[in-house]
């Protein structure tokens, strides 16, 4: 009798998260659970502790040049994300990378800057980065992350209910097997694709060019080596990706032709 009341206080768990769903800025639904409050108390604790432990880059000319750029990519973005106050930190590392995190905090890794050839490749990790903030991606994240758990316990009550010890400990290995590659692995490959988009439409409204987003990508397979199969990774293969910007890239030109047209500064440099 306990095994199916909890079935039903996992169902009503489960009732409410079907419920609490909206959609990403490219039209696509999302699974949310969490408030933006919590995901910015969130994404600020995690930018302090970084903070506190990744060596600051003190380079002025380094810290004007990635803060020109984020200002001009924050300067188009939709409301109300445009007049949000970000801070952006440059730390002093190899490390080729760069993150955005909830509460409006972006950092990026010097070593990055020797893999962007130029500014607008740049503008593409920035422009990216910050598309993760804006589409919602970590609380999607977290979110299909509790769903799919308690679609586990679930079937963990099923299986205890109806087969022997043995049995129920090998479907529930597989059932967390299927999970992860069924539905935790594919979001996160959309959520890249999704921030390759969403990037590219920033960059080129503040006139940088979105055709360079692809080399890039070209560059970055390049440091990353090999990689394993694309469909148990996290991320988009290399080619794919490239493949989806190129094929992107071409309906932004009118938006980065008259954006440059129509700039009132210089764009940015070192």
């Amino acid at each position: 009798m306990l095994k199916w009341t909890k079935i039903g206080l996992i169902a009503l768990g489960c009732s409410a998260v079907l419920v609490a769903c909206t959609q990403s800025p490219t039209g696509r639904n999302q699974l949310m659970l969490y408030s933006s409050g919590q995901l910015a108390s969130l994404g600020d604790d995690s930018y302090a502790q970084l903070k506190s432990k990744e060596k600051i880059s003190t380079d002025a000319a380094t810290n004007a040049y990635v803060r020109c750029i984020t200002d001009d990519l924050i300067s188009v973005l939709p409301t109300p994300w445009r007049d949000k106050q970000w801070e952006v930190t440059v730390f002093d590392s190899e490390q080729v990378n760069a993150f955005a995190l909830p509460g409006e905090n972006i950092g990026v890794y010097t070593g990055l800057l020797k893999v962007t050839e130029n500014r607008d490749q740049l503008a593409a990790v920035i422009g990216h980065e910050i598309a993760h903030v804006i589409a919602d991606h970590g609380n999607e994240r977290m979110s299909n992350q509790m769903a799919v758990g308690l679609g586990l316990q679930v079937g963990s009550v099923i299986a205890a209910t109806q087969l022997e010890d043995d049995t129920a400990a090998i479907v529930m290995a597989a059932l967390g097997i299927g999970a992860q590659v069924g539905v935790l692995l594919p979001y996160s490959r959309v959520h890249e694709s999704e921030s390759d988009q969403l990037g590219m439409d920033y960059m080129a409204a503040a006139g940088y060019n979105p055709a360079q987003a692809a080399d890039l990508w070209r560059n970055m397979a390049q440091v990353g080596g090999a990689s394993g199969p694309e469909f148990l990774s996290t991320h988009p293969s290399p080619q794919s990706r490239i493949q989806a910007i190129e094929a992107y890239a071409p309906k932004l030109q009118t938006i980065y032709q008259e954006a440059r047209a129509n700039r009132r500064k210089p764009l940015c440099s070192m």
